[in-house]
């Protein structure tokens, strides 16, 4: 493939066409790339397809529509068929070499796109690296368990846009045997599934996972999960049938299944609690275990990890559904025999946090058993794999609203791209953001930064006697794992995938 860097708009030869893109503050950005077909019609529900080939240049200057979403839209989103695409943000496609850092963005397996100003490229691309920011199918359209169709299809859609990056990055400036994965919450769970994978291996030689979640599912939780759905729009459970249905439709459809969730806590038990529908499963196929189970019996080889979680990962949720504080002894109750390991674990929580109220605990082992503890075991994981794993914990607390979302799921993201001025950053971080934010943000970028170019991002391996851990604070320190009441209550208890529950 042959690169041409014109000075006004940057051309690139890809393995399908040649792609114009544009100069903005100094870099080539190049956005709405297809790395695979419109997943419609007799693809809808099927695994991705090559892309085609086109003639003359492609005008490669906005992002491509988002594939349908479920929950709350913050604004009316761009439609359109064609949602497998990338976006590539390059200090110079004339050049070659470059560290890749791509992207897998978060937002429960339900939302998001990468075209969100939260991921703005230009802070890491001006540092020297090949920043790619990836789409791929959400809710129904991802993760629904369907008899006439390959499971867990927004994996496969990443492993798609890796082989696309390992075939075409060069063109663009970078190194395709240099290659970070990275996510955040749902990307995190779609980095930790692609370390285990067969058909990922070699796509990527490092891994970035921001609060790695712990909702997977079972077969048998994800069929029922899937007739229910199919029930609320009159029709059948298979892909066949779903096909017939508009895709923001079925999104709709999960929408409407989220807000139900607590009526079907006695048969859905762990993920009626955990507030998310459509989760990947552990399908023996695509997804043959949970990452962290294959990774500690060696079924899978470990490689460079940074990992981590923020200090109070549950606190955005409790403060958006305005309980924050607020809920009552039977709801801690339900959530710690929900959450915490059995037999002795929600005896052990409310030992290890006397005096703590209902909120307290439900927040400590929600916050545990869908974040902090996945992400652990991870890291432990990996390192029992063969891999490095360098662990985090941020502590430093948002500033905006009175600090009332504490050191909170989803702030580490703004702080790491350099984001404090979009709308999420500057919820979090204030306008203008503290100083302290400010500093930190670099501190954190500048890990990632060597992470993605060298494989350590700047402190010791986390290994399993001394449990070093970064603690990211407006003062940040190298410290042991600073969760250690959490970590004894789960030793022994990998997390596992969600079930039916039984009594």
């Amino acid at each position: 493939m042959r690169s041409v860097h014109v000075l006004v708009q940057p051309v690139v030869r890809t393995t399908e066409g040649t792609v114009r893109g544009l100069l903005d503050r100094g870099l080539a950005v190049f956005r709405g790339i297809p790395y695979a077909r419109p997943p419609i019609g007799p693809l809808r529900f099927a695994a991705p397809a090559p892309p085609e080939r086109w003639d003359g240049v492609r005008e490669t200057v906005a992002f491509g529509p988002v594939a349908p979403q479920s929950g709350p839209l913050p604004a009316e989103p761009t439609r359109g068929t064609d949602w497998l695409t990338l976006n590539v943000c390059t200090p110079d496609p004339g050049t070659a070499g470059l560290p890749v850092f791509v992207w897998i963005h978060g937002g429960g397996y339900l939302s998001g796109t990468s075209g969100d100003p939260l991921y703005d490229p230009t802070e890491l691309a001006g540092a020297g690296l090949v920043v790619v920011s990836v789409n791929y199918r959400l809710g129904a359209e991802g993760f629904a368990l369907l008899p006439d169709a390959p499971a867990n299809r927004a994996f496969l859609d990443q492993i798609a846009a890796l082989e696309w990056v390992r075939h075409n990055i060069a063109a663009f400036g970078g190194d395709p045997d240099r290659v970070t994965v990275a996510g955040q919450s749902a990307g995190a769970g779609s980095v930790a599934a692609l370390l285990t994978m067969g058909r990922a291996r070699g796509l990527f030689r490092r891994a970035v996972a921001h609060t790695v979640p712990g909702n997977l599912c079972t077969p048998a939780l994800a069929t029922e999960v899937t007739a229910d759905l199919a029930r609320r729009l009159g029709t059948a459970p298979t892909a066949a049938a779903l096909a017939e249905v508009d895709p923001w439709r079925l999104a709709s459809a999960v929408t409407d299944l989220g807000t139900t969730l607590p009526h079907h806590l006695a048969r859905w038990g762990r993920l009626a609690q955990g507030g998310i529908a459509t989760v990947p499963v552990v399908d023996g196929e695509v997804l043959t275990e949970e990452p962290w189970a294959a990774l500690a019996t060696g079924r899978a080889a470990g490689t460079d990890l940074l990992v981590g979680h923020t200090r109070d990962e549950f606190r955005l949720f409790t403060v958006l559904a305005g309980r924050h504080g607020a809920f009552t002894d039977d709801e801690a109750h339900t959530a710690l025999d929900l959450f915490a390991p059995a037999p002795a674990g929600p005896a052990a929580y409310r030992a290890a946090h006397p005096g703590a109220t209902a909120s307290d605990l439900l927040e400590a082992v929600s916050s545990d058993a869908l974040f902090r503890m996945p992400s652990l075991e991870l890291a432990e994981g990996n390192t029992a794999a063969g891999g490095s794993s360098y662990l985090f914990e941020l502590a430093f607390p948002a500033p905006a609203m009175g600090g009332v979302f504490g050191a909170c799921h989803g702030l580490d993201v703004p702080l790491a791209f350099g984001t404090q001025d979009s709308p999420v950053g500057r919820h979090f971080l204030g306008d203008p953001p503290a100083p302290e934010a400010v500093e930190l943000s670099a501190e954190l970028r500048r890990a990632w930064i060597r992470f993605a170019t060298t494989g350590a991002p700047g402190w010791p391996a986390h290994e399993p006697d001394r449990q070093l851990t970064r603690v990211l604070d407006t003062r940040s320190r190298t410290v042991r794992y600073p969760e250690q009441a959490s970590r004894r209550i789960w030793a022994g208890h990998a997390p596992t995938a969600f079930d039916l529950a039984r009594d």
